[in-house]
């Protein structure tokens, strides 16, 4: 059974995954709203993959026997200056979320506790490309800054590839 520091830990990780997807709903309908409708479809979908990561964590924490503590969410920031803001706003917090699932990393690991190690371990790999989408994502809307529909563009590009 994880230590009740890892367990607590997770708890509260599981509602700052429910909070991403909420933040992400919100910036893709704010996207919606602006007629980028590549934006809102990738946003959607970075709001589902954050849930399914939350469910990970609510479905770990039941095979383990262990406690399940779900908080408020806050409202998340819905409205934006420009179409760089939100993406930015996303990759400032996958980087908090990378420092996160480290720390629970570490938890694991200091508390020999094998089993929520290894779990844990598909998180620090799946914040590698999280990250990594996201930083791609501004460098290019940084650069089509004034032409924003070439965000789009790129997007489709990019579905094509995948």
């Amino acid at each position: 059974m994880p230590s009740e520091r890892f367990v607590e830990e997770l708890n509260d990780q599981i509602g700052r995954e429910l909070a991403a997807a909420h933040q992400y709903t919100a910036v893709a309908a704010w996207y919606d709203d602006q007629t980028f409708p590549r934006l809102a479809k990738f946003f959607y979908g970075q709001a589902e993959e954050e849930r399914g990561h939350a469910m990970r964590m609510v479905g770990y924490l039941r095979d383990t026997g262990s406690a399940l503590r779900l908080g408020e969410i806050p409202a998340p920031r819905a409205l934006f200056e420009d179409h760089v803001t939100p993406i930015r706003l996303a990759l400032e917090n996958e980087q908090k979320v990378t420092i996160q699932i480290g720390r629970l990393f570490e938890i694991a690991r200091e508390t020999n506790d094998y089993a929520s190690e290894s779990f844990m371990q598909w998180f620090v790999d799946e914040q590698v490309e999280e990250e990594s989408t996201m930083d791609a994502l501004l460098q290019v809307a940084e650069r089509v800054r004034d032409f924003p529909m070439m965000l789009e563009e790129y997007l489709a590009r990019e579905a094509t590839r995948g």
